[in-house]
């Protein structure tokens, strides 16, 4: 079996204390593929560093959010430059949205997130999208950036399943992880239960997000396994089909493979 993890972020200081040993021993067994994310600018760093240490791990430069008043265009032609240059760079993100907090306030998040998606189109990447309480916004940027000449992910789909189609009809997968198995997901299940399996992408946000069994640890992608054995439940598929389709869908978008 080949599992592969769109969504992940080892560069993170939960792993400190065990990265080396944790990914060698992850890729050891049945997670074939792991995409790490970047979030902020030295996560990407770090991101392109674990891309070029180990072969099966790849890499998304772009920045969340929570840190655009850290962004400049100094850095957007870095991101450029390395999406361009570096073979390892499949994507580009996390970017987009995230009103929850209100910070920082929304015109600046707008203008980096129409900005980054600029760069992407610019570069042919796709987009992993971090879209939290910011639907419309989303998809306006997304159609008036023409964010579906390059598609990409809809990071830890979190909308409804009325809003799937808009998100399918401009070429974005979604990216379902920890979250489906949780008691209060109820809104994530429909939606999974109308989005067509060849665009659901297995994530697992690690070390954020672990599913029931273990919600509330650090995750890591070994625990995939439950947001599989979830979603064969909700398709009425086995575990079997549930991974080699995703893996296809993943290898299809990061990877242009048939």
């Amino acid at each position: 079996m080949r599992i592969f993890d769109t969504h992940a972020h080892y560069d993170d200081e939960a792993f400190d204390v065990d990265r080396d040993e944790l990914l060698n021993k992850l890729l050891s067994t049945d997670i074939d593929t792991i995409v790490n994310v970047g979030a902020s600018i030295e996560g990407c760093r770090k991101t392109l560093n674990l891309a070029k240490q180990y072969k099966n791990i790849y890499a998304a430069i772009g920045v969340h959010p929570d840190d655009y008043d850290k962004l400049n265009e100094d850095i957007i032609s870095w991101l450029k430059e390395e999406a361009l240059s570096n073979p390892k760079v499949v994507a580009i993100g996390e970017i987009g949205l995230d009103y929850y907090y209100d910070e920082p306030e929304r015109a600046v998040q707008l203008k980096w997130f129409e900005r980054q998606l600029q760069m992407a189109v610019e570069v042919n990447k796709p987009v992993i999208i971090h879209s939290r309480e910011a639907c419309a916004d989303t998809i306006n940027i997304l159609k008036n950036g023409n964010a579906d000449r390059i598609g990409g992910i809809i990071h830890c789909y979190s909308y409804t399943k009325e809003s799937v189609k808009t998100f399918y009809d401009m070429n974005f997968y979604f990216g379902i992880g920890g979250v489906l198995t949780f008691k209060n997901a109820r809104k994530l299940v429909e939606a999974a239960e109308v989005i067509p399996m060849e665009r659901i992408l297995l994530e697992t946000d690690c070390p954020y997000l672990a599913p029931v069994p273990n919600r509330g640890k650090r995750n890591d992608s070994s625990n995939i396994r439950y947001v599989i054995e979830k979603l064969a439940e909700i398709k009425k598929m086995s575990y079997d089909e549930i991974v080699d389709i995703t893996n296809n869908n993943a290898r299809r978008l990061f990877f242009k493979e048939a």
